[in-house]
């Protein structure tokens, strides 16, 4: 699902409009809630920080998942930061994030199995295979051990069965 979040800024009225609008439709952004709140107090959060500021923006009605709010208030900082600047966007498509995430995962699985593999291929641990398993030494193999090989009674096999 895509989402968009609206941020703009009135200096004339002192407050901060945060809106959250969602595909609900195919290619159709749908305004789902609205959020307005005191400049002064955005301006001290923004202050304080990012931490503060996202704590600041989450309220009730409007909470969106952290990855997102992070974005959310870099955005709010620039524009309180920048003279002149009322609005921005901050656009999200969840199918991207889930191929991102999946990506990253597959290649951290990667670099675990690479890293297994190569201590399965480590030539250190050879060279301590005869503590963990004892020495050859200790066994007799002279030529003269022949194999017995089983009568012919044995291959013969009853037809009537």
């Amino acid at each position: 699902m895509k989402q968009k979040y609206v941020i703009i800024k009135n200096d004339e009225k002192n407050t901060l409009l945060l809106q959250e609008h969602a595909e609900l439709d195919k290619e159709l952004l749908s305004l789902l809630c609205e959020e307005t709140y005191p400049g002064d107090m955005i301006a001290e959060a923004v202050g304080l920080g990012r931490e503060a500021l996202m704590a600041r923006l989450r309220t009730r009605n409007m909470y969106p998942p952290s990855m997102y709010l992070d974005q959310i208030a870099q955005q709010v900082m620039e524009l309180y930061a920048t003279k002149g600047a009322s609005s921005a966007e901050v656009l999200f498509d969840d199918v991207e994030l889930i191929v991102k995430d999946r990506e990253e995962a597959e290649a951290l699985a990667m670099e675990e199995d690479s890293a297994d593999l190569d201590d399965l291929l480590d030539d250190e641990d050879d060279e301590n295979l005869d503590d963990d398993f004892g020495d050859d030494d200790g066994i007799n193999i002279s030529s003269s051990t022949s194999l017995k090989i089983a009568d012919d009674d044995s291959l013969d096999i009853d037809d009537d069965a």
